[in-house]
């Protein structure tokens, strides 16, 4: 069992690219010794490579679309004796379109990534995290979950919704256990998250005041998992997004997201 003195790193799924890549950029600032889970090993080779004079790095290929990888990385990080004390929970991808233009194994994996993996491996990692007396889990959500539905990307803010709520009640469960959780989330973020989805051209229309640099959204998901707060809008314009869809009737935040939804949503 881990000692409050044992050394923790930070496990980061989703590690080979965008936001994933930038906490762990964000975390080898700071000294945490780091595992980067991705399916892409020659990313996550070059990240251990750029990153390692700041941290020690254990990289391990994985896909968490295989319902079999959370218990494996479990058994793998505990074999060569890591003590995982930081768990981030950010992989992830989009399913664009209308809910039957993917086919159910779609459908299947996107779940398995964003929701299963995440309640597995939180419940695979946070006994040794309150049986040392610390720990921090970190889930990347999106504004997405905040702001009314839209057609198209159907189960994606369904399924952020659900990670924040999941986060937030896990935070009340531990927080008296030294244990923090958080939900951070993102609106639009510079990453090639639009890339693979094909939404490049539409979302680069919006106003460039809506995005943010994903340095810039794995900086503030950090300090905030760090300050023990269970959930954190990234940026002043979607802070406002956020309060004007929790305060504004529904019918009227509705038709507003509604209406420009057309630039970030392929429902076709």
């Amino acid at each position: 069992m881990p000692s409050p003195t044992t050394p923790g790193y930070a496990l980061i799924t989703g590690a080979s690219s965008g936001i994933g890549a930038a906490i762990a950029r964000e975390y080898a600032r700071r000294g945490k010794p780091l595992v980067l889970v991705a399916r892409r090993a020659e990313r996550l080779e070059a990240l251990a490579a750029e990153l390692s004079a700041q941290a020690p790095c254990v990289v391990i290929a994985a896909d968490l679309a295989d319902p079999a990888t959370p218990q494996r990385l479990f058994e793998e990080t505990r074999a060569r004796g890591l003590f995982v004390d930081t768990l981030v929970n950010n992989a992830g991808f989009g399913t664009p379109g209308r809910y039957l233009s993917a086919d159910w194994k779609t459908h299947a994996d996107f779940l398995q990534v964003l929701m299963t993996s995440v309640a597995q491996l939180t419940h695979l990692y946070l006994p040794a995290m309150e049986a040392a007396g610390r720990g921090r889990i970190l889930n990347v959500a999106s504004l997405a979950g905040l702001v009314p539905a839209t057609a198209g990307h159907t189960l994606y803010g369904a399924t952020k919704l659900w990670l924040i709520r999941f986060s937030e009640t896990l935070n009340q469960e531990c927080r008296t256990r030294g244990v923090h959780v958080t939900a951070v989330c993102p609106g639009m973020t510079y990453t090639e998250f639009h890339d693979v989805n094909g939404m490049r051209d539409k979302v680069n229309k919006l106003p460039k005041g809506l995005w943010l640099t994903s340095d810039q959204v794995a900086k503030l998901g950090v300090d905030a998992v760090e300050a023990g707060k269970p959930r954190i809008v990234t940026g002043k314009a979607n802070n406002v997004i956020a309060a004007l869809s929790k305060y504004l009737p529904n019918w009227l935040a509705s038709a507003l997201i509604g209406s420009r939804s057309k630039d970030f949503r392929d429902a076709d």
